[in-house]
């Protein structure tokens, strides 16, 4: 009798030791392709089991959480939706997440084991805490006088802290409302066919997401190439540069839209914006300097996030001299986004150094604990500070004296740069209108704000020029951040 006793709890035993062993392959070695299932429910359905953490701008939600009842409990809602999508993105719990909603998911979903006082056995256990706040940098007034801007018109806006790289402004349009997004019904179903169909690309961040070619903007960086490589010492003096200008082994002829460029100095090309001057010294300061200054400013860095993925802005480094000319206008092959104009101007604005744009201010838990914190860091010394104060001068006088006086802010000093940029098929599409800037009040120790503006198309208005139609975008943003006084002085 003892021995079948004995015979049974071994055989127990080995049943136990089976049970376990299975246990431990399920939950941890296998646990990751049945979670990852799409017949297995229960993650996304304890995903959307409690409200989601709240994604907060100028110290106010512009996200909340709202209780339906059904499987997958709580759906996503939006405070001025198309306003903030650009910064916050959509969280769908059938089309998934991007921008913000995806970059600090497991926060803001309860999952990121900081949130809990004991974060290893948390992750161990896979425990969902409540959702943690991501505070942004955004100023609200700058966000919505680059919204209003804009309205009725496509483009993109990008503002920031010359001195800390905060973004201050993140705009995109066309926009779309992504609350409509949150659900699973029909309704979110036939919402997503027709904006990701849409052929205006609402759902496109054209602030991060999409390059365009800067156009005279990019003559910023142009002089400041020359400017440190030496090409360039007297910003008054003769340029000896013809017009028209004969590209380098062609017969094609470079021409102005303005008259007085030929033998132009520096300071009159920036102000009235020469293509021939600045071609022509793109091509004596050489393609090696030009690639390396550009690259400074943060061209061709493929790896920025802040925090969510940025397109890489494009100056090529392999070009003849025919090329290099266009490209030191920013045409040819020369590409950027919104937010690497903004990047230029507030190089030119603070000491030469460009600031690593961030839009995570803080994360915090529920009950207000921070959790992360971002300190500002530089990326790159862009120039030599005697270059950035000599820019500063100049794209001072664009806006006192050249094509830039409607960004002017009585009150305080700003500096700017037009552009218009040429594109498409032998230059059929409409020209894109730019225009980049920085503003500080009169007598304030430091720039508060450095934007860029694109218009991709302006024929509501007419012909299309980055003084007539982005420089008025910048200033509303400009005197949005300098505030009151700004205000005050028109």
């Amino acid at each position: 009798m003892t021995r079948y006793i004995r015979r049974a709890a071994l055989l127990c035993a080995l049943l136990l030791v089976a049970l376990l062993v299975n246990v431990v392959r399920v939950q941890l070695v296998r646990s990751d392709t049945y979670t990852g299932n799409p017949a297995n429910r229960r993650t996304e359905i304890a995903r959307w089991g409690q409200p989601r953490g709240d994604i907060l701008a100028g110290g106010s939600p512009v996200t909340g959480s709202r209780d339906t009842g059904g499987m997958f409990r709580y759906t996503r809602t939006y405070t001025d939706g198309p306003l903030y999508a650009p910064v916050t993105g959509f969280a769908s719990q059938v089309y998934g997440t991007t921008l913000l909603e995806h970059a600090r998911d497991r926060l803001l979903a309860g999952t990121d084991p900081g949130l809990a006082g004991f974060p290893l056995l948390h992750d161990l256990t896979r425990a969902r805490s409540t959702g943690g706040t991501v505070v942004t940098t955004i100023d609200p007034e700058a966000q919505r006088a680059a919204y209003e801007g804009l309205a009725g018109r496509h483009g993109a806006v990008a503002a920031l802290d010359p001195v800390t790289g905060r973004i201050l402004a993140l705009v995109s349009l066309p926009s779309f409302d992504p609350g409509e997004l949150s659900g699973t019904g029909e309704d979110v179903a036939r919402a997503w066919r027709r904006l990701d169909g849409d052929p205006d690309r609402p759902m496109l961040n054209r602030a991060v997401d999409r390059t365009y070619p800067p156009g005279s903007t990019f003559k910023v960086v142009t002089a400041a190439a020359a400017l440190d490589a030496g090409v360039v010492d007297d910003l008054d003096a003769p340029t000896r540069s013809p017009d028209p200008y004969t590209l380098p082994g062609t017969r094609t002829r470079l021409t102005n839209e303005v008259d007085g460029c030929t033998d132009a100095s520096v300071r009159y090309a920036l102000e009235w914006s020469c293509n021939t001057v600045f071609a022509e010294l793109g091509v004596e300061t050489g393609v090696a300097a030009m690639s390396r200054t550009a690259a400074s400013f943060g061209f061709d860095d493929a790896g920025l996030r802040v925090p969510f993925a940025v397109a890489r802005s494009t100056f090529a480094a392999k070009q003849d001299r025919a090329q290099l000319a266009l490209s030191s206008i920013g045409q040819f092959d020369t590409r950027a986004t919104p937010l690497q104009m903004a990047m230029v101007a507030s190089a030119v604005a603070g000491d030469g150094t460009v600031p690593v744009p961030y839009l995570v201010e803080r994360t915090t838990t529920a009950a207000g604990t921070t959790l992360s914190a971002t300190r500002p860091r530089t990326l790159h010394r862009a120039m030599r500070r005697e270059t950035a104060e000599r820019l500063r001068e100049l794209m001072t006088g664009v806006v006192e004296e050249g094509t830039g006086t409607n960004a002017a802010i009585p009150g305080a000093v700003v500096g700017g740069k037009t552009g218009t940029a040429q594109h498409g098929v032998g230059n059929a599409g409409t020209p894109y209108a730019w225009f980049i800037s920085w503003a500080r009040g009169k007598d304030a120790p430091a720039p508060a704000v450095a934007v860029a503006v694109v218009v991709e198309d302006a024929r509501a208005r007419g012909e299309i020029s980055g003084g007539g139609d982005a420089a008025p975008i910048a200033r509303s943003v400009m005197e949005a951040v300098l505030g009151d006084g700004a205000a005050d002085a028109r």
